[in-house]
């Protein structure tokens, strides 16, 4: 009967990391022995112990072969859940920490309340302190908000491994507290919290304790959580998790009343909103890959498995934060706004997705402009550096016409220079994107104008006379004239 019922139910691994526990946690594993659940392997993973726990341990799996036992060298509670998690080979995880002792039917019940929704993540028991401290540990109602406030389900709750594995575990940087991030990574995109209505957890008190030794850790616990997580802080609490957490919210909302912000979202990607109102957060802990990094930034980005260019443009000087607040339209607004006017008129860019301005007062402070990435390989420095690319030629010709084209519908870019041309040649015909786009004027481009539009191409002469007559054919110039503009008007440092 018994072989019956183990084959019919998900296995459950309870993973039990170790460090210095010889007094507890033969306790510990014979309290998840006498479970009456039918189908469960207990994982232990020894984290350096230098104690005998690693030997009482030993002796539980040569005895009962539902134990395995794995040992690594010191490296903390996180990385020994993780490695027990690898280890482990059933559908549900159910941490227990050493010293702690679980009730007989707890696992039996968690199983059949998790298997009643895909949608329930999390399920947590009724728990009750013994040792330094009796009664029953009542935990809060659930909600997100109030998680993001403080931890309120214990690290003993059962989830499903593979829930587990895709947000990658529990985090190895946190000095403490580390189960408040693991439950913000399970649940911070949604999913439901079962609390069960009986006790199943016995849970320890000791007077050197890591929930007691570990409080002075908790700013930097905050640093971790906000750095991990700013688009969860920034949908529950308006901004970052402060020291003083019951305020966070209200401390938020003033701050973003003295320091207002404006983002705007094309249709379609309204799902980004949070993700783009922390774009400070994920820039000043350098989240992304930095493609550049001058006087501006721009950083590739990968967002629900789409990747896109985001650029941060520098602080202005007191003077512009100020006209930029009350009469211009800042940078990303414009490129923002510039990229629409291109696509509405064939100019081919990268989609532009939002853009985002922050004040300090009455001075304007900081601002992102977010585009989808460009999937062309090459940029025009590599037409300008390499004079055997495959192609050249057809490229020099192929930009020239269309400048012409873009100048003929009154758009004339102030930067076109070899890093704001991307190019590529794609089933046989070259293909191109304009990008960096908040330098623009928008007016009739004569030839003069038009010509003098080149001058930031640092190319030989040569290539300049291909541009111009590709130029001057499309607008109905003279190739001659265009060619000599194209010469005149090219930089003096590139000369030099």
């Amino acid at each position: 009967m018994m072989t019956v019922e183990k084959e019919n139910v998900q296995l459950v691994s309870v993973i039990i990391p170790v460090y210095n526990m010889e007094l507890f946690v033969g306790e510990t594993i014979e309290s998840v022995l006498a479970s009456d659940y039918p189908n469960f392997e207990v994982v232990v993973v020894d984290d350096g112990s230098r104690d005998n726990s690693l030997s009482i341990v030993k002796k539980f799996e040569a005895k009962d072969s539902r134990v395995r036992v794995y040992t690594q060298s010191n490296s903390g509670v996180s990385a020994a859940r993780n490695h027990a998690i690898r280890e482990a080979r059933g559908v549900y995880i159910l941490p227990v920490d050493a010293d702690n002792i679980i009730y007989p039917d707890f696992i039996s019940a968690a199983v059949s309340a998790i298997e009643k929704s895909p949608n329930i993540k999390v399920v947590v028991p009724r728990i009750e302190y013994f040792g330094n401290k009796s009664g029953e540990w009542i935990l809060p109602e659930y909600s997100l908000s109030l998680l993001a406030r403080k931890n309120i389900i214990d690290n003993c709750a059962l989830y499903r491994r593979q829930d587990c594995i895709d947000f990658g575990g529990y985090c190895t940087d946190i000095p403490t507290r580390e189960d408040w991030d693991f439950w913000i990574s399970m649940l911070k995109n949604g999913g439901e919290v079962v609390f069960l209505d009986k006790i199943g957890l016995k849970y320890r008190v000791r007077s050197n304790s890591k929930h007691v030794s570990n409080r002075d850790k908790l700013p930097k616990v905050i640093d971790v959580l906000n750095t991990r997580h700013p688009e969860f802080f920034e949908k529950e609490l308006y901004g970052k998790l402060r020291k003083k957490r019951t305020f966070s919210k209200f401390y938020n909302l003033l701050v973003r009343l003295l320091n207002p912000r404006k983002i705007s979202i094309s249709s379609g990607y309204e799902g980004m909103e949070y993700f783009i109102k922390s774009l400070p957060v994920h820039f000043d802990a350098n989240h992304g890959k930095i493609i550049h990094n001058r006087r501006n930034q721009l950083r590739l980005f990968t967002y629900d498995d789409e990747e896109y260019v985001i650029k941060r443009f520098a602080k202005p000087n007191i003077f512009n934060a100020l006209i930029y607040n009350l009469f211009r339209p800042s940078k990303a607004k414009r490129s923002y706004l510039y990229a629409q006017k291109l696509l509405a008129n064939g100019i081919p860019t990268p989609e532009p997705i939002a853009y985002s301005e922050i004040n300090c007062g009455c001075f304007f402070r900081d601002s992102f402009y977010i585009s989808r990435k460009s999937d062309l390989r090459y940029s025009f420095y590599d037409v300008i550096d390499n004079k055997n690319l495959p192609h050249r030629e057809e490229y020099l010709t192929f930009i020239g016409e269309k400048a012409a084209e873009m100048h003929e519908k009154g758009i004339y870019p102030l930067d076109f220079s070899g890093g704001n041309i991307l190019i590529d040649f794609i089933n046989g015909v070259p293909v191109w994107q304009m990008v960096d786009l908040n330098r623009m004027k928008f007016c009739n481009v004569n030839q003069e104008m038009g010509c003098k539009g080149f001058e930031r191409l640092n190319l030989e002469p040569e290539a300049l006379d291909t541009i111009a007559v590709a130029y001057a054919k499309h607008r109905g110039f003279d190739a001659d004239v265009c060619k000599k503009l194209l010469r005149q008007y090219r930089w003096k440092k590139h000369n030099n």
